[in-house]
């Protein structure tokens, strides 16, 4: 006969097994006709109840490393943790253990540079410590301590050469380099252990369309669904996506901002301004609908304006939209499209899990053993780091770089200012902002990625190739991406003096006396479209300048040519760090 153990075990197994039927069921009716907010406290208790069977045997699911770069933003990285916190309450994932929760902790990799600030996050990690999220400080002293013990090896191209009294504000990228070398130092090649990846301008929730208005819900139990993905599959590599404000720059957003900031005009040019606004419901069908160059990514531009979702208590007015769409322009320039707004659609998690072909740096999950796989190109400080990894892993990584359906809500302003934070390459002055720098990162981003797209084709990097075939290749993009820009910039001119034409029609309603502070915002906005994105801008000067031009040639083919020689020495790197055996 079993024994009572082997019974109770069995009877425990039984549980397990009914609990997560239970699970699928509620998440079938949450999500039935549109989201169900009513069943959510539900759905989070099933999925606790679930904890206290699991906690009754050994658990084998992983643990979760979240590395969290941020520099000179505590307001978002408080809103960040408050969102892990809340999502760790609300599922209890590995339960808690010494007051803490047992199975997900945190690398804060502080790159900020404001003594000010700094202090501020290290009272954020006090307090959430405090709270119940292990969190490791890991700062500007810890990361150059850390760097110390390297002497030998020349990591520059790959961490950048900051002098050490001025090591903050490296750059996402450089950041996260320096994050994997301390892991490298403390991990085994564990395979209970999971690093995540994340920025500090996103949260734990996704957004959602109700009946009530727009919801940020904890309606995604990601770290139970990771745990499933990586224990059925063999995946080395996992990239997520965002909601939200898009992942992108506003260099690449401006054509079709325009088109909805025009297509918004006309509506109101034909309304009653005292009638109440016709309002939008969530537009989730385009893929990558803000981007202006969506083809080059395999998509397509939707070919209609999309309306504003004006987010006024009650039952607002025409006039009163047109105010609120007008005071949230200049966010635009911030990294939102206040018009395209991704929101969440849901899909059962395994069945989302599909070979990728980009990273998405703010949300990215991978074995430790992938930590060899350093963001590339990371000095040069081009905007697309992400994408660029990303081609680079599926020519190598093939079935085991997957996808899935797990975004996380990305939230680039604050409330009170209606600006980022801290966001490089954005200079504000008044009403006065210049996106140059930010543009000009963004055009050799593009053309890195889809050089190293084309490159990839030929069997990099897994095979050494010519230095003249790193060139001809890097010149024949570049030539491409700068027409496409051409072409961009010529037909944002023209929206442009055609949406001018159409705000100043001296017989629109909004030119009366009580609409003075709104059309101010207006032409505020438009007078930055135009210093960024007009005929004469100095972002395109800049991308145009033959100068500009050669030394950005010679350093990202530098790059290229140098791409096995810095894996080798970041090899190098990861065995001198790599901790004795147990």
């Amino acid at each position: 006969m079993p024994s009572p153990a082997t019974c109770r075990l069995a009877s425990l197994d039984e549980q397990i097994a009914a609990q997560h039927a239970a699970i699928a069921r509620f998440e079938t009716a949450l999500w039935e006709n549109g989201f169900n907010a009513a069943l959510l406290p539900s759905y989070q208790s099933a999925w606790r109840r679930l904890e206290t069977l699991l906690a009754k045997r050994d658990d084998a699911r992983h643990h979760f490393i979240l590395v969290i770069p941020v520099a000179d933003s505590p307001a978002q990285l408080q809103r960040c943790l408050a969102s892990l916190l809340e999502l760790c309450r609300a599922y209890a994932y590995g339960g808690i253990e010494d007051g803490h929760f047992s199975k997900v902790s945190v690398l804060l990799a502080d790159d900020s540079e404001s003594a000010e600030t700094i202090a501020a996050n290290q009272a954020l990690v006090h307090a959430f410590d405090a709270k119940g999220l292990a969190i490791e400080y890991f700062g500007l002293s810890e990361q150059l301590a850390l760097l110390d013990t390297l002497p030998e090896l020349d990591l520059s191209p790959i961490i950048g050469n900051a002098p050490r009294e001025a090591f903050g504000h490296k750059g996402q990228a450089m950041m996260r380099n320096v994050a994997w070398l301390h892991l490298a130092q403390r991990l085994q090649d564990d395979a209970r252990t999971l690093i995540y990846t994340l920025d500090a301008d996103q949260q734990f929730k996704v957004n959602v369309d109700m009946a009530e208005g727009d919801g940020e819900v904890f309606a995604v139990n990601f770290f139970a669904q990771l745990d499933a993905i990586f224990h059925t599959t063999d995946a080395d590599v996992l990239t997520g996506k965002v909601v939200g404000d898009p992942p992108v720059s506003p260099a690449v957003m401006a054509a079709t901002f325009l088109d909805d900031v025009a297509g918004f005009l006309r509506e109101m040019a034909a309304s009653d301004p005292a009638q109440p606004y016709r309002q939008q419901t969530a537009n989730n069908e385009a893929d990558a609908a803000y981007h202006d160059m969506a083809g080059l990514f395999g998509f397509e531009n939707a070919a209609d304006a999309y309306r504003f979702r004006c987010r006024l208590p009650g039952v607002p007015s025409n006039a009163d939209c047109f105010g609120a769409f007008a005071r949230r322009l200049k966010r635009f320039f911030h990294g939102e499209h206040p018009t395209r707004i991704t929101w969440y659609r849901h899909q059962p998690t395994l069945d989302s899990v599909l070979p990728a072909r980009t990273v998405y740096t703010g949300n990215y999950v991978f074995r430790p053993r992938a930590l060899q796989w350093f963001i590339p190109f990371a000095p040069l400080r081009l905007r697309m780091s992400g994408p660029t990894l990303g081609r680079l892993m599926k020519a190598e990584l093939g079935p085991r770089f997957v996808s899935a359906n797990l975004p996380m809500l990305h939230t680039r302003t604050l409330d009170a200012s209606g600006a980022a934070e801290f966001r490089p390459g954005v200079v504000t002055a008044a009403d006065h902002i210049d996106l140059t720098d930010e543009f000009e990162r963004q055009f050799f981003g593009d053309v890195m990625l889809f050089t190293v797209e084309r490159l990839a084709a030929l069997a990099f990097p897994q095979q050494t190739l010519s230095s003249e075939i790193l060139a001809a290749t890097l010149d024949a993009v570049h030539g491409e991406i700068t027409m496409k820009y051409r072409a961009r910039r010529d037909k944002i001119a023209a929206k442009l003096a055609a949406l001018t034409r159409l705000l100043e029609e001296p017989t629109h309603w909004w030119q009366l006396p009580e609409h003075t502070n709104a059309l101010a915002h207006f032409r505020v906005f438009l007078d930055n479209m135009q210093r960024n994105f007009g005929l004469d801008s100095a972002g395109h000067a800049r991308i145009a300048s033959t100068i500009n031009g050669q030394r950005w040639r010679q350093r990202q083919l530098a790059a290229l040519a140098r791409f096995h020689a810095d894996r080798r020495v970041w090899n190098q790197a990861l065995a001198a760090l790599k901790p004795p055996s147990a």
